[in-house]
């Protein structure tokens, strides 16, 4: 199923996606959510991020493909960020380009997951249960930032400006996250193009370790890192992050 949120006039709605149409859904979409009989037209709604997230965690250096070409070490345990709450977009939204005192603005085609259900100190039998589903992520970042400062990196300031984690445009279940391919569009043309399968920690291994460490929770996002082709944008470039089975997560940055 590929669930989505969205906003039709004033209400701001979620359902499950049939073909063009939207089935709406009321209750929680993480514990027992019902259809209740309306459907609408995809052209009619404005997407929402599919999830709101209280933790938007990402992932830096979980592609053997990545690591072994820009000759980093192997990490021992995941080697993770945070994303600020105001990072988060929807498909079709447009991200604002900062001032050019910034540097270079860099996209980064990626996988998300969806937790469902609460997950502290998982076996990897829990962290598989707590997976919901998987969505598409753009892990926006201003690249020159995080050593412009040799006393202190900067990842939170480069990955959470306004609009800097677009996510969507569903959340899709029932997935095989290791047979997935993240592909990634610059204004039509492929950048990215890479398999879920060279992740050196599995969406099931990061959720087991991050629990270890924080609780996750219904509705946070792990964003699993990104694998070769990551480059940098300019205003009016299009990108468009593609996941079979989940969808195309477009946006425009300005």
């Amino acid at each position: 199923m590929k669930w989505v949120r969205a906003r039709h006039a004033t209400r701001e709605i979620f359902g499950t996606l049939e073909g063009d149409r939207l089935l709406v859904h009321g209750g929680d979409m993480f514990a027992a959510a019902a259809p209740t009989g309306e459907s609408l037209a995809v052209a009619e709604l404005a997407f929402l991020p599919p999830v709101r997230p209280r933790k938007f965690i990402g992932l830096w250096n979980n592609f053997h493909a990545a690591a072994a070409k820009n000759g980093w070490t192997i990490p021992a345990e995941p080697l993770y960020f945070l994303k600020a709450d105001n990072a988060l977009a929807a498909h079709q939204s447009e991200i604002a380009m900062p001032g050019d005192d910034i540097g270079r603005i860099f996209y980064e085609g990626e996988l998300g997951i969806v937790i469902g259900k609460t997950a502290k100190a998982a076996t990897p039998e829990q962290a598989a249960a707590a997976i919901f589903g998987y969505t598409c992520v753009n892990d926006v970042t201003a690249f020159e930032l995080l050593t412009r400062d040799a006393s202190f990196a900067q990842w939170t300031r480069a990955k959470s400006f306004d609009g800097f984690g677009p996510i969507g445009p569903a959340v899709a279940t029932g997935l095989d996250a290791q047979a997935l391919v993240v592909r990634t569009r610059v204004n039509g043309r492929e950048r990215q193009n890479y398999p879920v399968a060279d992740m050196i920690f599995s969406p099931v291994s990061l959720v087991e370790r991050i629990s270890r460490d924080m609780t996750l929770e219904p509705g946070d996002v792990i964003a699993c890192g990104t694998s070769l082709g990551a480059l940098p944008v300019k205003a009016g470039t299009l990108v468009e992050v593609e996941i079979d089975g989940i969808g195309v997560l477009a946006n425009r940055f300005v």
